[in-house]
């Protein structure tokens, strides 16, 4: 396999404007310093609404529906945690301390579930470095369910994908849970990752998470008196509600029907430079909407994320309008759509990529 790149000596010049622009406004305004702020709060707050959320469980008796209640409200306070807490200390923009940062980013991470350091992996040495290329980016590795990349090979039953999708989807965080970390755990290539291999200790915290998570779900709730069966109704009820959450979220940040997916030459060569290549393969809905902003942490001003990652997401807001302003004097692709538009734009792509010989009408 050739190895992928950017073309050598490539210099975007609608990037070095971009970054005049921000370091500009970094250096001369206080945004920096109240967006660290505002990020350490958003940790605070989202820690303790997630803790009261299962400590509930314990406060008070709470019958079936209430349990089904407190249990979701325990999935979407997760994830709420993971948009705004987890993913900025994976890139390490809470602290200069490292280790302040790593610590923020287990605890919150693996609190959910999913295994913290196996996703931190695939996200900054894959997905990151080559959105939208196949072969490269983890996030849409080839699987025999659902087509996601033109460049994959089609199956006959995917022809229904865009019908079939959101029921597959309600068991993502299921399957990342019981199946997906336990594969990358013991795979060695990942997309453009080879003869992948992990430290002991890594294999020991992998279990040590997987057992207490599913003692907070399973083992606790038991010993307050709710029955097993309640529980796991419960249990199945929270990660299908959110699984779509979490899925609806994130999915249209780079695949829809706006997103490009780039293909090399013969050389390995990926056609524009870096930059222009994280604008392009990116989708940003309501990028300048605080509110958003809040609760999802920036994944809606996902081409600020890809460009800026080292930068805290309550900068994003800001930073999305240089973005926009640029692109556009530049005459560069920038893709923004509104929140419902955008899950609208998946959808259809889902159904032209069940459509081979539409494929021509995606930009790739």
């Amino acid at each position: 396999m050739k190895k992928i790149k950017f073309p050598i000596g490539s210099s975007s010049v609608f990037f070095n404007a971009l970054n005049t622009d921000i370091e500009r406004i970094l250096s001369r305004t206080s945004l920096l310093m109240n967006a660290k702020k505002l990020l350490w709060l958003k940790m605070v707050s989202y820690f303790m609404i997630h803790v009261c959320a299962y400590l509930a469980l314990f406060l008070f008796p709470l019958g079936k529906t209430g349990l089904l209640a407190a249990y979701t409200f325990i999935g979407l306070s997760g994830i709420l945690l993971a948009f705004n807490v987890s993913h900025d200390a994976c890139h390490e923009t809470f602290s200069k301390n490292k280790k302040l940062n790593t610590w923020l980013y287990h605890l919150s991470f693996n609190m959910q579930g999913p295994n913290a350091y196996l996703w931190k992996i695939r996200h900054t040495a894959s997905h990151h470095l080559f959105p939208n290329v196949d072969g490269c980016d983890a996030d849409i590795d080839d699987n025999p369910i659902i087509r996601l990349s033109p460049h994959h090979p089609f199956r006959r039953y995917q022809r229904h994908q865009h019908l079939y999708s959101f029921f597959v989807y309600c068991l993502y965080t299921l399957h990342w849970f019981f199946y997906k970390d336990f594969l990358y755990l013991f795979k060695k290539k990942v997309a453009n990752l080879q003869q992948k291999s992990h430290p002991v200790k890594q294999y020991l915290f992998f279990f040590f998470w997987k057992l207490t998570y599913l003692s907070f779900m399973f083992l606790w709730p038991l010993c307050a008196g709710y029955s097993f069966g309640n529980i796991l109704l419960a249990f199945f009820v929270m990660h299908i509600i959110s699984a779509l959450f979490f899925i609806h979220v994130l999915i249209i940040t780079h695949l829809c029907m706006e997103t490009q997916f780039p293909k090399t030459d013969e050389n390995g060569c990926l056609p524009g430079d870096y930059y222009i290549h994280q604008l392009t393969t990116s989708l940003d809905y309501s990028p300048t909407n605080k509110i958003y902003n809040w609760f999802l942490g920036g994944f809606n001003s996902h081409a600020a994320h890809h460009l800026y990652p080292k930068l805290p997401h309550t900068t994003y807001p800001v930073i999305s309008r240089f973005i926009e302003k640029r692109a556009k004097q530049f005459n560069i692709t920038y893709n923004k759509l509104d929140l419902w538009t955008a899950i609208r734009s998946h959808y259809k792509y889902l159904r032209m990529m069940g459509r081979p010989g539409l494929n021509s009408q995606v930009k790739f």
